[in-house]
């Protein structure tokens, strides 16, 4: 009787926990649910500083900046984007050819 009571309270506590696996939203790879390789426009609107690290894990790096715009390319796919921030958020992000950036 011990064994069967110690069985179901072990058994109730695994039960618990598998309700406790949290979804980020990001893939095991660490790339984030919005935008793409080719294409960061979905960042509109997002606050710069916790998406930057977000288009740098899409493969893009910092090209170069020009006042309040940013040059954003990504060597894999070609992909350039130029996304303006305003008031701490990208307010307008627009995907440029290669030879922009």
């Amino acid at each position: 009787m011990a064994n069967t009571m110690k069985t179901l309270a072990i058994s109730a506590g695994l039960l618990a926990l598998t309700g406790c696996v949290e979804d980020t939203g990001s893939s095991a790879s660490g790339t984030p649910s919005v935008g793409s390789s080719t294409d960061l426009t979905a960042f509109e609107g997002a606050r710069a500083g916790q998406a930057e690290m977000g288009i740098q894990n899409l493969g893009y790096e910092l090209i170069r900046s020009d006042g309040l715009t940013s040059y954003w390319f990504n060597r894999a796919t070609g992909a350039c984007a130029a996304i303006t921030t305003s008031d701490g958020r990208y307010s307008n992000v627009t995907m440029l050819p290669a030879g922009d950036c």
